[in-house]
């Protein structure tokens, strides 16, 4: 799935991080590595896209909680779920304030877990700091770019922000004309399909490599879907 979530699992335990990337790979929304310190935690965050990242307390190199604190101090911004043995408030707020968005505490039911996770990725959706991939390119909605694998910047629309990160959203399902009206536009009887379908052609004209023949942003079935 090319929308899927890539989900890291920092643990020194090998039987719990091959458990848990075992168990979260069952699972089509997410795409599984693992690390077992916080060094290579790091490492792993600036080289590729980590939507989310599960890190327990007590790593050999160093407190996950320190780790957590330098991954931010370096520009990660997707959420971070801490593991721990401590289920004290004071163990919880040190975590939360060294940067983690939650905190699970063990032993925990899976579910619990891919509960919280969920969770967290869905209120990182809708942040100002979230980043999807998209063919080539790194979405930035909140700062409405699209930013190349070169490093080159395309600047967005507010509606071609809302048409990308609608059809994101719907991962590869066909999202209808009228849907997508609704959605970007909302119920306003003045805007046609026409309205829509200029800005597609504008999206295409910024990220597909030849406009005519889309690769990315396609239309199927009435609507548009993207493909990755």
């Amino acid at each position: 799935m090319s929308n899927a979530n890539r989900i890291l699992v920092v643990d020194d335990d090998q039987d719990l991080r091959d458990t848990l990337a075992e168990q979260l790979a069952l699972y089509d929304e997410f795409v599984v590595t693992t690390a077992e310190t916080a060094g290579e935690a790091m490492k792993a965050v600036q080289a590729d896209r980590i939507d989310l990242v599960i890190m327990d307390v007590g790593l050999p190199d160093m407190d996950g909680r320190e780790g957590v604190k330098l991954m931010r101090k370096h520009g990660f911004r997707s959420p971070v779920i801490m593991l721990t043995g401590q289920g004290s408030d004071a163990d919880t707020v040190l975590g939360l304030e060294a940067g983690a968005n939650d905190y699970v505490v063990k032993p925990f039911k899976f579910a619990v877990l891919l509960a919280r996770i969920r969770a967290q990725l869905r209120q990182y959706a809708a942040s100002e700091d979230a980043i999807f991939q998209i063919g080539p390119y790194s979405f930035r909605p909140g700062a409405k770019l699209l930013v190349s694998e070169k490093g080159s910047k395309l600047k967005l629309t507010e509606k071609e922000t809302a048409i990308l990160r609608f059809l994101f959203r719907a991962g590869q399902k066909v999202v209808s004309r009228d849907t997508l009206l609704a959605e970007v536009w909302g119920y306003n009887s003045n805007v046609t399909t026409h309205t829509l379908e200029t800005h597609i052609y504008r999206l295409r004209q910024k990220i597909e490599p030849n406009p005519s023949a889309a690769r990315f942003l396609v239309t199927e079935g009435g609507g548009y879907k993207l493909l990755p």
